[in-house]
């Protein structure tokens, strides 16, 4: 029990320190900055596919705009997924300085390698939601469990490979993930259901990367030999 809530309370209590309140600041602008654009473009189509049509225009409008906001909401998991791992280096260097002094300092991926990790993880984050949408659709009950699962597998495993290249290669990563894969799908599972709490989900790229730096710890005091940070 000590394994689970020690990480997610250490997590949040370093909420208030200026690293993290940073990359917030910056994730929200991110978030923001897509979701106004995503409007934007939800409503120029509209107008260019019904611009003769005054009344049935701005009625699909609202439509429009509405549908955007809801597929806005539906997307944030993957959005936060994808610009979160932007910012990895800078949330575990601040939990690490606090918590892991004694580590030696990680070799950060370069930009283009950070880049394309969070795209990669968005992406499947995105393709696991539709699977969990079309799930909750076919299966109304079953399916939002089961989207419940495939989000906290996403955040979860994602997160926490992430994390761990930060000083480890991926099969290195891979190896550690499997030996402490209950506690951070747990961990996951918390952050899923949280992801779906207005306010709170914001953040969720913050929480979710200071959690899975403390279970590296937890993974990384059971490595097999040859493995170190």
């Amino acid at each position: 029990m000590d394994a689970l809530i020690r990480p997610l309370a250490r997590a949040a209590g370093q909420l208030g320190e200026r690293a993290f309140l940073g990359v917030l600041v910056r994730s929200l602008a991110w978030s923001a900055g897509c979701f106004v654009a995503l409007h934007f473009l939800a409503l120029w189509c509209v107008r260019q596919v019904l611009g003769g049509h005054v009344m049935l225009g701005w009625a699909a409008g609202i439509l429009a705009a509405f549908g955007a906001s809801v597929l806005a909401l539906w997307l944030f998991l993957p959005l936060a997924a994808a610009i979160g791992t932007l910012y990895i280096d800078r949330v575990a260097a601040a939990v690490e300085r606090r918590w892991y002094p004694s580590l030696p300092q990680a070799h950060g991926a370069s930009l283009p390698v950070q880049i394309w990790d969070g795209i990669n993880l968005g992406s499947r984050v995105l393709l696991l939601n539709i699977l969990a949408l079309i799930s909750a659709l076919i299966l109304p009950g079953i399916g939002l469990l089961l989207a419940w699962a495939i989000a906290a597998y996403a955040i979860g495993r994602g997160l926490f490979v992430a994390v761990a290249m930060r000083r480890l290669s991926r099969p290195a990563a891979e190896l550690l993930y499997h030996r402490v894969r209950g506690i951070v799908l747990a961990h996951g599972a918390i952050l899923a259901l949280a992801a779906y709490v207005p306010v709170l989900n914001l953040l969720i790229p913050v929480l979710g990367t200071a959690v899975m730096v403390h279970d590296l710890d937890i993974a990384l005091t059971q490595a097999p030999p040859g493995v170190s940070p």
